[in-house]
């Protein structure tokens, strides 16, 4: 018999000669129970694949990547951002390895390029780790292309760099472009949004210039409308190039561009728009030689839970061999692949620390975690996108878990994390020691939303932001980007102090 199970025997009777008789026993095996409760960390081993790539329980304590969390706590105090920049770098490489070994296998013809979407993080550190890895960019809003500029300055890059101009483009942005061109980045590529786009950069632009076609893909069934606000109709795209560009020698459409909302995932609604795509794709490349390249967008996804999964490997292979097969329908050469990825770039990079100030119980199912921060102003994307991150206890791994709701700072009702927001149930440990807590892969967006060094929501300072770098010798070195906001600087902006 099974040490850790007990034994009871029940079964079917019935009545035979005023006896009850046992027909049919059932043996049934029940769990021995234990009066010590799971501690966190066997409970985490036994629920979910623990620990994830990157992360150590030691002694009681969360290691991220080989660094001590408490110690980084104990030296900066919490609330705290913190960035660990060489995964940037990684995460770059893992994917174009991904495609290299796609391409290879099926035997695709064209090459691959990684773009990083400057709008996961503009930050002039995150650019200068990502054009380490000799990436090129795409952009989105005006201020990108003088940011490119500076970065050209401080010799971070130079004008050969392909710039992909995505979006709705205002005067500022658009004049931007012509004057980039003009000053020699002749790589500087916009992606025209609309028919009218055109007409300013025949007007003003006095160079040669490529140009790249942004498709507007259908949304899912269950979005809020029909069709993506960006982009150009697909009957309009080919109408566009025949009617004013096709026979203008100063332009020559060389991108096709479509990105899907709910980014690269393997289901019905990708691969459909997928090939709807490279089949206007292959018809426009039969009237435009100089056609060669296709952008598939961004939405790559990161680890945001425990209990994520997601197959790399197969996706980014069948969209090569996708591509490669539709263009073989069509006898089309087979175009090089652009992909434009933000937060699979940076998300992983950053976390976000917080240390419980109080519990409280107000009914006999809710335990709230009160934290030393907002959610709601220090990770936007949960309240505004429904955005699960990785979160997980720093210390007293050791200790009895409990279910709980993570409460923020601030008066405002959606200031909290909780089982709805993280999916499943939210545990940590059940302790009178202090407790601190991470929410990991915070690197993309959240500082572009809810800015920095301004006002934010009940008045929630901006936390403190720590840079971790490796030395050439392997030691690490830790570098303030910015301190927590204070007081003061927040009267000044409201006009409080002159």
């Amino acid at each position: 018999m099974n040490q850790q199970s007990c034994v009871t025997i029940k079964g079917f009777y019935c009545q035979y000669q005023s006896k009850l008789v046992l027909l049919a026993p059932v043996i049934i095996h029940f769990p021995r129970t234990s009066s010590r409760m799971q501690s966190v960390q066997e409970f985490f081993s036994q629920s979910y694949d623990f620990p994830p790539e990157g992360f150590q329980v030691i002694d009681d304590e969360l290691y991220f990547h080989n660094i001590n969390i408490m110690e980084l706590i104990e030296t900066y105090k919490t609330p705290l951002r913190f960035t660990y920049m060489p995964l940037i770098g990684k995460k770059i490489r893992e994917a174009r390895l991904y495609f290299e070994r796609a391409m290879l296998k099926v035997g695709y013809e064209g090459k691959y390029t990684y773009c990083y979407c400057t709008k996961s993080s503009h930050f002039k550190h995150v650019l200068a780790e990502v054009l380490k890895n000799e990436v090129q960019l795409e952009t989105s809003s005006a201020f990108d292309l003088p940011m490119i500029a500076s970065l050209y300055r401080s010799g971070n890059l130079d004008k050969d760099i392909l710039v992909v101009c995505n979006g709705y483009k205002d005067l500022e942005y658009k004049q931007h472009i012509v004057d980039m061109l003009h000053d020699g980045f002749h790589n500087i590529m916009p992606i025209l949004d609309n028919k009218e786009e055109f007409n300013f950069y025949q007007s003003e632009l006095d160079v040669p210039a490529n140009l790249g076609m942004r498709m507007a893909t259908e949304e899912p069934p269950d979005f809020y409308f029909y069709t993506s606000r960006l982009g150009l109709r697909e009957e309009n795209i080919i109408d566009l190039y025949n009617s004013k560009i096709k026979d203008n020698k100063q332009f020559k459409v060389k991108m096709l561009h479509f990105f899907v909302h709910t980014g690269i995932r393997d289901s019905p609604y990708f691969w459909s728009e997928l090939r709807r795509f490279v089949n206007l794709y292959c018809r426009f490349r039969k009237i435009n030689p100089d056609l060669t390249m296709l952008d598939i967008g961004g939405g790559l996804p990161f680890r945001d839970s425990l209990e994520f999964e997601y197959d790399y490997e197969y996706v980014i292979e069948e969209i090569v061999r996708t591509i490669k097969s539709v263009c073989q329908e069509h006898e089309v050469p087979e175009p090089d692949i652009l992909t434009e990825f933000g937060s699979f770039t940076v998300a992983e990079s950053s976390g976000t620390l917080f240390r419980v100030l109080g519990k409280k119980q107000l009914n006999d199912r809710e335990k709230w975690y009160m934290i030393d921060g907002s959610i709601i102003s220090m990770l936007p994307d949960v309240w505004a996108l429904n955005r699960r991150f990785l979160l997980m206890p720093i210390n007293n791994w050791d200790a009895p878990y409990e279910k709980v709701i993570i409460g923020g700072m601030t008066c405002d009702s959606d200031d909290f994390y909780s089982q709805e927001a993280h999916v499943d149930s939210i545990f940590m440990p059940k302790s009178r020691k202090v407790q601190y807590m991470g929410f990991f892969h915070t690197g993309a967006y959240q500082e572009m939303l809810s800015g920095v060094g301004g006002l934010h929501h009940c008045l929630m300072p901006d936390p403190k932001h720590v840079l971790i770098d490796n030395n050439p010798d392997g030691s690490r070195n830790y570098r303030v980007l910015h301190e927590e906001q204070n007081s003061k600087q927040v009267l000044k902006i409201l006009g409080y102090i002159n």
